[in-house]
C-alpha cells in the first residue's frame, strides 16, 4: 500500500486513541512497575498496551515488522517514563517521531 497523508493521519489518530481514551485508567495505572495495582502483573499489562500499538501500526502500514518495531520502541519509551528517566512530553515526542519514521519507511518500501 502506497502511503499518503491519510496513513499518517491514521498513525497519529491510532496513537492518540490508544495512548489516551482507548487506554483507560486501569491500563494507564497497571502498566507502571513502580506503582502497580496490587495483584495485577504490571508486565502483562505493559506488553498488552505495547502490542495494541504495534498491531495498529502493522495494520495501518501493512508492514508487520514496523508493528514489531513500534512494539519495542513503545515499550522502551513507556518503561523509561515509568522509571522517571523521561517525562510525559518526551515520551509523547518519541511516540510521534516513531509514527513519522514508520510513515517514511512505508513510503520507501512502496
Amino acid at each position: 500500500m502506497a502511503p499518503n497523508a491519510l496513513m499518517l493521519i491514521a498513525l497519529f489518530g491510532a496513537h492518540f486513541y490508544f495512548d489516551f481514551a482507548g487506554q483507560g485508567d486501569f491500563m494507564a495505572k497497571a502498566k507502571n512497575e513502580h506503582a502497580p495495582i496490587p495483584g495485577v502483573p504490571w508486565d502483562v499489562v505493559m506488553v498488552a498496551h505495547c502490542a495494541i500499538h504495534g498491531a495498529a501500526v502493522a495494520l495501518i502500514t501493512g508492514v508487520w515488522w514496523l508493528g514489531a518495531l513500534e512494539y519495542f520502541t513503545h515499550l522502551a519509551a513507556d518503561r523509561a517514563k515509568c522509571r522517571g528517566r523521561i517525562d510525559f512530553h518526551q515520551d509523547q515526542g518519541i511516540h510521534l517521531l516513531c509514527k513519522v519514521a514508520w510513515f517514511a519507511v512505508a513510503g520507501w518500501l512502496a
